[in-house]
């Protein structure tokens, strides 16, 4: 994944963690407008989210932020 797109999903990690408190649950969408305007760092992250790590629709934006930190 790209330095890029890792930190767009830290930074949508903390703006969340921030509005909603430790506990709050997203999924990859919440990276995306809702227009589909970037096709190929959709189905990057996509991929990392299902096949890569098997994760669940919903997760913890904290679990989400630690696993992409966990690879800078």
């Amino acid at each position: 994944m790209s330095p890029e797109l890792k930190a767009k999903i830290i930074a949508v990690c903390d703006k969340k963690i921030a509005q909603k408190g430790e506990n709050v649950g997203l999924s990859f969408y919440a990276f995306f407008a809702n227009k589909n305007d970037n096709p190929a760092a959709l189905m990057e992250v996509a991929t990392w989210w299902i096949q890569t790590h098997q994760l669940d629709h919903f997760e913890k934006a904290k679990t989400i932020k630690q696993m992409i930190q966990d690879t800078l």
